[in-house]
């Protein structure tokens, strides 16, 4: 195996790279941006070359736009059922004539390759593609915007058709051949308080008075080396609202482009003060893949993947109510459960649990999810424990679209919770599976930590069911609504709901309509009202209705065995111009001026070495250069040696070496000392509740015989403990609170229930010993 630096070509020559650079405009008006990324190609060549690009996008993008400049000249793409688009270029590219493709890749959703063809000797050329998406809203209120970067080789199991990223080289992120340079504009009527990111940008930039418009841009230099993450944050973002958009003029009659649509965003909730279910068969599937040896991020001594995951299980599992059953399985090529089916949560078996998460390893080859998933399914679960099943990957999978199918043949019998651990994770998969069984889904990257995230949706698992949800209009006579995006199947505390609809009928601005959500939580009917005037925004960009489009075409690709429902599929992106798994982007130079004589060289760009400078090469292909941007190698466990059998590539794609001093590819992760909180948290017990002991009294800081100082003598030590415990998290790890809170609140209802007259007292001890002022109340939710 090579190790020398390299351009990242397939053949050992060193040959430029056409991919000149990379210049994206970003307008967020909202909850909503609206994307333009233009690639700028020079073939430095003698000969034609054919330039493919293939990069990721999230899964919930709607590209509606691809367009290429040439010589002065633009040519407009037009959008075509697929195999006739492919017809339409491959023609173009046989008469030497310069043509341009954009297709979404068949094995997943969320990459797509971009082809620009017959690029002459010395010649220049942009192509330039749009796109339109929803914007998550994180726990602290942030609005996010991520510019996906890093494609990770997705593994394909045996029998199943290769992704298109199994074969793709990779070159180190040092020798990346081209910058990127990225401007965002935000719009918000509520104000823009401040825009931070993990990237270097330039300050924030107001655009006019109030404060409701305002811009930033990337640091000059940046490489795309890895994924852009911008976070916005206005006065208010918790609030319903609705934005509602005219129908296209030139629009089709009847279609869904020539109707207003509305982009309803509801924030539904609970009454106050409810409890969480004791009651669940909790499932924890963890990838055990030889990526997850891959570092979370590529700071400094960022941690590894699998240990972020095990302190996680910790917490899951110190946070479980009693009562409830569970297990985990890990997977890779092959999977394995802790216990043969779920065990109720005791002490016993928790200390079992424990014991093996503390053993497991990123040792179990490649990333096969599928059969770990059916095995669940197939054993029977409890009526009165509803099955959760949280499933924490990398995401490198190639069999994405079989995954979520089997997941929702089983969604009737299980909620199912999605994290996407490090850059690159498959939002196709991630969020397809949590949508198919109702649950929600996250993403971990840069510098989040997975933990606080993982416990947020295990409060959501926790919350009772809800059921009978739905929509209940108030319009003007005359106007009707059609549903276009599917109805939410799960309502969750703080989480926010997203419809889609389009009005029918004559609408008049000075007239109102009014639209309640509604749903039952443990046999109460609640309403979230949405009352808004029937004022529309002007579709010049109609981003609402390419939304709506994307979520129909998303919700038909769900079950595309029919030809009817190809049709549709084709119908809705045809007529909106959104691309789906059906159709092509193409254009044809017909003015070319100098036609290519012979078939160009195919230049495919080389993904992105993060871990190494490893040379990769694949056996019998004619000379074809990946670009380099968008597949980022981040462990050894994806480098093979030159003339590797493809296969063995496939079997063996996530197999991590041993770290010797003879194979330098593997980088140690440091030893990094386990933090006070995570020991105090190994330290407590199934019902919530902590020893008396030395190891306690050592995290505490507090002298070993602490127990004599308990307050009342006949006080239990472990009620003593148990308090001092709980004051301790307060005052020392506030900042940590969503990783602390649920296993908490089990400590404070175990104390209750023992320490009864005398836990003012021992609060008021407690405080003193600790040198704290935690409120009294916190024992008294």
């Amino acid at each position: 195996m090579s190790c020398e630096p390299c351009c990242g070509l397939l053949t050992k020559e060193k040959l430029p790279i056409p991919l000149q650079g990379i210049c994206v405009d970003i307008q967020v008006k909202g909850f909503v941006a609206d994307v333009s990324a233009t690639l700028k190609y020079k073939n430095k060549e003698e000969n034609a070359v054919e330039a493919i690009f293939v990069f990721p996008m999230d899964e919930d993008s709607a590209v509606y736009s691809f367009e290429a400049t040439i010589e002065g000249k633009k040519i407009i793409a037009e959008l075509q059922e697929k195999k006739q688009a492919r017809e339409t270029y491959d023609e173009a590219i046989s008469r030497g004539e310069q043509a341009f493709f954009l297709e979404q890749d068949e094995s997943s959703g969320d990459i797509f390759s971009c082809s620009v063809g017959n690029l002459p000797p010395g010649q220049e050329a942009e192509v330039t593609l749009s796109f339109v998406q929803e914007l998550p809203v994180e726990a602290d209120g942030a609005v996010r915007f991520v510019l996906p970067a890093v494609l990770n080789p997705r593994y394909t199991p045996k029998g199943e058709a290769e992704s298109v990223t199994a074969t793709l080289p990779n070159i180190p992120l040092s020798e990346i051949p081209y910058t990127l340079t990225l401007t965002a504009h935000f719009l918000s009527a509520y104000g823009i308080s401040k825009i931070q990111s993990p990237c270097d940008i330039t300050p924030i930039q107001y655009t006019n008075d109030d404060k409701t418009a305002a811009k930033v841009s990337l640091a000059e230099g940046h490489k795309f080396d890895r994924d852009v993450e911008l976070l916005v944050y206005y006065n208010e973002v918790n609030k319903p609202s609705v934005t509602l958009e005219s129908g296209l003029p030139d629009a089709q009659a009847d279609s869904l482009m020539a109707h207003p649509a509305a982009m309803l965003n509801f924030y539904p909730s609970f009454p106050a003060g409810q409890e969480q279910s004791n009651c669940g068969e909790f499932i924890f599937v963890v990838d055990r893949s030889g990526s997850m040896e891959s570092p979370m991020n590529s700071e400094p001594n960022a941690p590894q993947r699998i240990q972020s995951a095990k302190d996680t299980l910790l917490l899951l599992l110190k946070s479980l109510p009693l009562g409830c059953y569970f297990n985990i399985y890990g997977f890779g090529s092959q999977f394995e459960s802790f216990f043969m089916e779920s065990v109720q949560y005791t002490q016993e078996t928790l200390d079992g649990a424990i014991e093996k998460v503390n053993g497991i390893a990123a040792d179990l080859g490649g990333t096969e999810i599928l059969e770990p998933l059916k095995k669940i399914y197939k054993t029977a679960g409890r009526a009165e424990h509803p099955r959760q099943v949280f499933l924490l990957t990398d995401g490198e999978v190639g069999n994405t679209a079989e995954v979520i199918a089997e997941v929702r043949r089983n969604s009737h019998a299980h909620r199912c919770f999605t994290f996407g651990i490090g850059e690159g994770a498959s939002t196709a998969l991630i969020k397809g599976v949590a949508r198919v069984a109702s649950g929600t889904y996250d993403f971990i990257s840069g510098k989040d930590r997975l933990q606080p995230k993982v416990l947020k949706a295990l409060k959501c698992a926790l919350q009772p069911t809800v059921s009978e949800i739905s929509l209940n209009w108030t319009l003007p006579p005359g106007v009707e609504e059609k549903l276009v995006s599917q109805m939410p199947t799960a309502i969750f505390q703080g989480q926010r709901s997203i419809i889609y609809v389009t009005l029918k009928g004559k609408l008049e601005e000075e007239q109102e309509a009014k639209v309640s959500l509604q749903y039952k939580f443990k046999n109460e009917l609640l309403t979230n009202d949405l009352a808004f005037p029937l004022k529309m925004d002007s579709a010049e960009r109609p981003t609402i209705h390419r939304l709506a489009a994307k979520n129909l075409i998303s919700l038909l690709e769900l079950d595309m065995d029919g030809e009817e429902v190809k049709k549709q599929i084709l119908e809705a992106s045809l007529q909106s111009g959104v691309i789906s798994s059906l159709t092509a982007f193409v254009a044809v130079n017909k003015d070319t001026k100098t036609r290519v004589e012979g078939p160009p060289v195919t230049r495919f760009s080389p993904p992105v070495a993060m871990a190494c400078c490893a040379y990769m090469a694949a056996p019998s292909m004619p000379i074809h250069h990946f670009q380099p941007t968008l597949h980022v190698l981040e462990s050894a466990s994806d480098v093979v040696s030159d003339g590797a059998d493809l296969q063995e590539l496939n079997e063996e794609a996530d197999a991590v070496p041993s770290v010797t001093p003879e194979n330098p590819l593997v980088v140690e992760t440091p030893t990094v000392e386990t933090p006070p909180l995570y020991r105090l948290i190994a330290l407590q017990k199934a019902d919530g509740s902590w020893n008396a002991t030395a190891d306690v009294a050592a995290i505490l800081e507090i002298a070993e015989d602490f127990a004599d100082k308990r307050p009342d003598s006949n006080m239990e030590p472990s009620v003593w403990a148990t308090v001092l415990a709980v004051i301790w998290l307060h005052h020392f790890c506030q900042d940590q609170r969503e990783e602390w809170e649920l296993l908490e609140g089990k400590a404070v209802s175990w104390v209750k229930s023992k320490a009864g007259s005398s836990l003012t007292e021992a609060v008021q001890a407690g405080n003193a010993l600790l040198k704290s002022s935690v409120d009294l109340n916190v024992f008294s939710p």
